[in-house]
C-alpha cells in the first residue's frame, strides 16, 4: 500500500460549489419562485392525505409521547410541535408517503420536494424563536428560495450520476440538498457548510434494499424523511463548530469515490441555477411510481376503448408494454407482490387497476384491492420491452420525455391501435394542462383534514402566490395546524 499523506487537504470541490450555490446564488428567475409555490402546495396536499393512513401516522409525533417543544416547529395536519430534527423526520414521511409529490428523472431518480421536511421544519422553528424574543420571522419567500435550491442540488447532482447503479438510494441526494439548505436558512458559513456536508457523505448511506424484490417494503416511504431528519442534525451539528472531513469524497481507500462509488468521481452537466425546478414533474393525476405515469393514462384511454367496444379485460389475451430502460429495471415485476409498498412499484399492477376500473388512487394498492384475482390475471398477460428511442429521449435533456405505449391483443387475434404518451401531465410540456389539475388536487387534499372556516382560511392565504410568499412561515403553520388556533 502506497504511503498516504496527512497533510490536510482544501475542501472538495464539489462541497465548495453547493455551499456556494447557497450562499451566493440569487434566483433570477420568477418561474422558478412560481413554480415552488405550487410545489409547495402539492407537497403538502400529499402529506395531508397520507394522515388517513395508520401505517403512516404510526411513525409521527414526538419520540417520546406527549413531548411538547417550545417555539419548536408545527407539523401540518396534526397537533404535534417538535423540534426540528423530529419535525424535519414528520414532515417529510407525510409527504412522500403516498408516492404522490413531485419527481425528477435522470441518471438518478427521486423526489426533490421530500426536501420540504427539512426546509419547513427548519425555518418555522427559526421564525417561532424569532417571534418570541421580539424578532422578525421568516416569510415563506425563504422557504420557496430554499425549495429552490434544494431541488437544484438534489437534482443536478442526479443529472449524471447513477447511485442506484451502485445499490445506494437516492435520499443521499436528499440529505445532501437538506443540509446544505438546512445550512442556509441557520446562517451558517461556508465553512460550516462544507464542514455540514462532508457529514452527510461520510455517514453510511442507505440502501436500494426496500425499493426491490424480494424486500420492497414501507422503509420507501419514511427513507426521504429520515434524511430530511439526519440533514437537520448535522447541520446542527457543524453549527456548534465541529470539524468536517475536507477531502471526503476524494480521499484515497477511505472517500466515499473509492468506498461506495467505484472510485468514480461525479460528473455534472450544468453549473447550479434553478433549472430542476422549473422543470421538476408534478405527479397530478395518479399516485403512481413516475415511470409508469404514461402507461397508466394509456391504460385509462384503452379502458374507454374496451367500453367502447363491449369489451372487457375477460377478451384480452395480450398486452405489450413499450417502455424505457428505467422502467423495466425499477417496476417490471413479475410474481407475488407482497404490501403497498410492492404494488406502486409494479408496473403491471398500476396498469391491470385502471384497466379493470377505470381508475387508480391510493386505496387502490390495499389488500382489499389487490385481492381481486382478475389483477393478477391481467399482470401475467403483459410483458415489457425496452424501445432504444423511449429510453434516449427519456436522458434527452431538451425532451426529459417518460414515454410508455401499450399494444392490446385481443383473444380473436385482433388488436387495438397502439396507445402512445411520451410526457405525464406534470410534465413542463404539458404544465398549462396540469396547473389547474394540480390546485383541483390540492384543494380535494385541504379538504380531508380541514372544515370549512380554516379551510377558506388557508386557500385565501396559499392560491395566491404574492400573498403567500409575504406570509410569515409561522402564521402558514398555524393554520395548518390541528386543532386549529382560535384568532
Amino acid at each position: 500500500m502506497s504511503h498516504i499523506s496527512n497533510d490536510r487537504p482544501q475542501p472538495d470541490q464539489v462541497l465548495v460549489d453547493i455551499a456556494n450555490y447557497v450562499l451566493t446564488y440569487k434566483i433570477k428567475n420568477d418561474l422558478a419562485l412560481q413554480t415552488a409555490h405550487y410545489c409547495f402546495l402539492d407537497t403538502i396536499g400529499c402529506g395531508l392525505e397520507a394522515l388517513s393512513y395508520p401505517a403512516c401516522t404510526k411513525l409521527l409525533g414526538p419520540v417520546i409521547p406527549g413531548t411538547i417543544v417550545p417555539n419548536g416547529a408545527k407539523v401540518p395536519g396534526t397537533s404535534f410541535q417538535l423540534d426540528p430534527v423530529q419535525a424535519a423526520f414528520n414532515i417529510g414521511a407525510l409527504v412522500r408517503w403516498l408516492d404522490f409529490n413531485d419527481t425528477w428523472l435522470a441518471a438518478e431518480w427521486g423526489h426533490p420536494s421530500d426536501n420540504l421536511g427539512a426546509i419547513l421544519a427548519v425555518s418555522d422553528w427559526i421564525s417561532r424563536s424569532a417571534v418570541a424574543a421580539g424578532k422578525t420571522p421568516l416569510k415563506m419567500h425563504a422557504v420557496l428560495e430554499a425549495m429552490v435550491m434544494a431541488h437544484e442540488i438534489q437534482g443536478v447532482l442526479a443529472l449524471e450520476n447513477s447511485f442506484n447503479k451502485v445499490g445506494l438510494d437516492h435520499v443521499l441526494l436528499v440529505k445532501v440538498a437538506s443540509t446544505a439548505v438546512a445550512g442556509r436558512l441557520l446562517g451558517l458559513s461556508l465553512e460550516e457548510i462544507v464542514n455540514a456536508l462532508s457529514l452527510a457523505f461520510v455517514d453510511g448511506q442507505s440502501l436500494r434494499t426496500y425499493r426491490h424484490a424480494p424486500n420492497t417494503g414501507s422503509r420507501k416511504s419514511w427513507a426521504a424523511g429520515d434524511a430530511t431528519s439526519r440533514a437537520v442534525r448535522l447541520a446542527l451539528i457543524a453549527q456548534t463548530g465541529e470539524m468536517g472531513y475536507p477531502s471526503v469524497l476524494t480521499a484515497p481507500v477511505w472517500g466515499f469515490y473509492d468506498v461506495s462509488f467505484k472510485g468514480k468521481p461525479f460528473r455534472f452537466q450544468r453549473e447550479y441555477e434553478s433549472y430542476v425546478m422549473e422543470n421538476v414533474l408534478f405527479k397530478i393525476s395518479f399516485p403512481a411510481e413516475f415511470h409508469a405515469q404514461t402507461a397508466v393514462e394509456a391504460a385509462m384511454t384503452i379502458h374507454q376503448q374496451l367500453n367502447n367496444a363491449g369489451k372487457t379485460t375477460d377478451d384480452i389475451q395480450q398486452i405489450t408494454i413499450r417502455t424505457h430502460e428505467a422502467a423495466i429495471r425499477i417496476i417490471d415485476k413479475k410474481g407475488p407482490l407482497h404490501n403497498p409498498a410492492d404494488r406502486d412499484h409494479a408496473m403491471q399492477y398500476m396498469i391491470a387497476i385502471p384497466l379493470l376500473f377505470g381508475r387508480l388512487r391510493a386505496s387502490d394498492y390495499e389488500d382489499n384491492i389487490a385481492s381481486d384475482a382478475r389483477i393478477d390475471v391481467l399482470r401475467d398477460k403483459m410483458t415489457c420491452i425496452e424501445d432504444p428511442q423511449f429510453t434516449a429521449d427519456y436522458h434527452d435533456p431538451e425532451k426529459r420525455a417518460i414515454a410508455n405505449a401499450l399494444t392490446v391483443t385481443f383473444n380473436d387475434g385482433s388488436t387495438l391501435p397502439e396507445v402512445v404518451v411520451e410526457y405525464p401531465i406534470g410534465h413542463r410540456r404539458r404544465r398549462e394542462e396540469g396547473i389547474p389539475k394540480l390546485l383541483e388536487k390540492y384543494k380535494i387534499n385541504l379538504q380531508r383534514v380541514y372544515a370549512g372556516k380554516q379551510q377558506a382560511h388557508i386557500l385565501d392565504s396559499t392560491l395566491d402566490y404574492e400573498k403567500f410568499r409575504n406570509l410569515a412561515v409561522n402564521e402558514l403553520t398555524d393554520l395548518l395546524a390541528v386543532p386549529y388556533p382560535v384568532r
